[in-house]
């Protein structure tokens, strides 16, 4: 990985983002709302939460016996799973919940809830992906993967050529490796690359957070289970799997097509480390929304497809973003600056094939002259 105090980004045309945050400031002063969660953010956190725990009493308690039922359920949790992570637990650990840090940080950790760490998610999230977004070997996103290649930085390898086929079956798998195995392997080399410091955080109290919250997650999605219900070990994998192989793949869907998506790109620092464009104008050279007119979508993806607003304000709920949209499109406008969103969510989807296909060929070979 780049060291990331290497990397300076351009301080010409500032005038973009302080026009354009002094007008979505205005905005809710003038309109005198909060930037931070509302009672429609409130009513959707009681329903993502419902929606993973609900399934798993209705098994634990054996009010749903049979293994399709219970299957079900298990997918069920799974799209729950995928809500929180979208919904809810997204927008605690930006800390544009709640103006007050001790409910960011509690509703944060419904993470670890899952299974997973809300430290190492704030180091690879809000640190390394919003700040280098799709600059290669910094954003963990689109960082050398072995089986995929999200970036023309990237090793290339023979078996990439088919990425765009078996990537939509691999991404099923995020949440499953990110659960058993990620969160190890994230802490040991954030602190290792010194990021752990950087946060100000004690390395032996992460590690000791991380492990107690596993054990917590082992004792309840796997002990309990085992001990109450009447099913063998593999019914139980089948479950946990498919649990997480639907969380994963929604969660996938969503986040790549922002980011890795036809017609993005994927800036680079020159050797001195300097950056073309400003933060704030890269954000919008590297960040793409879908969908912005489907209500529904928009309601359970956590807004995240309105990206480039939630890339420059991460600070704002995401109840907001379509309202501060409008803002923002007319501001990059008025500045001759890019706005890149496709109508729909399938023409995302697609465009996010098309670069993983092109992206699988094998690059041009250069000569050194």
């Amino acid at each position: 990985m780049k060291h990331t105090n290497a990397i300076k980004f351009s301080t010409s045309r500032a005038d973009f983002f302080s026009t354009l945050n002094h007008r979505v400031s205005e905005y809710f002063k003038t309109n005198n709302i909060s930037r931070y969660a509302n009672t429609q953010m409130r009513i959707k956190t009681v329903f993502m939460f419902a929606l993973y725990s609900v399934p798993y009493i209705l098994m634990i308690t054996e009010t749903v016996t049979g293994l399709w039922l219970m299957l079900g359920l298990c997918m069920v949790m799974g799209i729950g799973i995928a809500g929180i992570g979208l919904a809810v637990m997204h927008d605690a650990n930006h800390g544009s919940y709640s103006n007050k840090s001790w409910v960011n940080n509690t509703v944060g950790y419904s993470l670890n809830v899952m299974g997973a760490g809300a430290f190492n998610w704030k180091v690879q999230h809000n640190v390394l992906h919003h700040t280098y977004t799709n600059i290669h070997d910094v954003d963990e996103d689109i960082s050398p993967r072995g089986i995929l290649r999200m970036t023309p930085h990237s090793e290339w390898k023979s078996f990439h050529k088919f990425q765009h086929i078996y990537a939509w079956f691999v991404y099923g798998l995020m949440t499953l490796v990110w659960v058993v195995v990620k969160d190890f392997v994230r802490l040991t080399r954030y602190h290792k690359d010194g990021l752990v410091k950087k946060q100000r955080a004690d390395i032996k109290r992460e590690w000791a957070i991380l492990i107690a919250t596993k054990l917590i997650y082992v004792i309840y999605i796997v002990v309990i289970p085992m001990m109450v219900l009447s099913i063998a070990w593999w019914q139980w994998l089948i479950g946990f799997v498919s649990m997480h192989y639907v969380a994963g793949f929604i969660l996938a869907v969503i986040f790549q097509p922002a980011h890795v998506i036809d017609g993005t790109e994927f800036p680079m620092p020159d050797q001195q480390g300097k950056m073309d464009n400003n933060w704030a104008i890269h954000q919008l050279h590297t960040t793409t929304n879908f969908a912005n007119n489907s209500a529904i979508f928009s309601w359970y993806v956590g807004g995240l497809n309105f990206q480039v607003e939630h890339h420059l304000f991460p600070n704002v709920c995401h109840v907001h973003y379509k309202k501060i949209s409008a803002i923002v499109k007319a501001t990059t406008e008025e500045f001759g600056l890019p706005y890149k969103s496709e109508p729909r969510f399938i023409d995302a989807l697609i465009g996010h094939g098309k670069l993983l296909k092109e992206l699988g060929k094998r690059p041009a070979l250069t000569l050194n002259r």
